[in-house]
């Protein structure tokens, strides 16, 4: 009987010594590295859908910037609490002007640049008309589907300290697994 009881407390020993183990392994890539989010709401279809599983990459960005076409998960500035997914048209210095649906950017050094979104389905049947000035930690965002979309047109530009990491593997549809979905190619 006490062989058994010596057996059970090495088990619990063991199992706790594992769980341990896991939770310093797993933790920092959580917190530093990697985490999952689920695509919710039809603001970037049909490049993401509703429900699509993804895993972000919070490193890239600690040691290069967000690139213009980029796809990120964000806190959202007016409920830090939730977590959005957009496209990345403005970056910091940069002047946007949206024109009738058409996308058109002005570089921090003056170059005026008209934007192609091949993965906006119906670019004429927007009529969105605005201007937006960012400063040097801004961003503007933009959802694909822009009629179903909550994006910088609403709620303004995205300050810098808010992006969480970019879309970085799409593991569900198992159909659509990808690395870096949604890349412009």
């Amino acid at each position: 009987m006490e062989e058994h009881n010596k057996n059970n407390e090495n088990f619990f020993v063991e199992v706790v010594k594992f769980t341990v183990i896991a939770i310093l392994i797993v933790a920092p890539i959580r917190i530093f590295i990697a985490q999952p989010f689920i695509v919710s709401g039809a603001s970037m279809s049909p490049t993401f859908e509703n429900g699509q599983y993804l895993i972000v990459d919070q490193l890239s960005y600690r040691l290069d910037k967000p690139e213009r076409g980029d796809v990120i998960i964000f806190r959202f500035p007016l409920e830090p609490s939730k977590f959005f997914i957009k496209r990345i048209a403005g970056l910091p210095g940069e002047t946007l002007e949206l024109k009738n649906g058409e996308l058109f950017i002005e570089t921090s050094k003056g170059k005026i640049i008209k934007i192609s979104e091949s993965y906006i389905e119906d670019v004429n049947s927007l009529n969105d008309n605005l201007k937006a000035e960012l400063s040097d930690d801004e961003y503007f965002v933009l959802g694909d589907n822009r009629k179903a979309s909550s994006d910088s047109r609403v709620w303004g530009a995205l300050p810098s300290d808010h992006i969480v990491g970019r879309a970085f593997i799409r593991l569900f549809p198992v159909t659509e697994v990808g690395i870096l979905p949604g890349e412009i190619k």
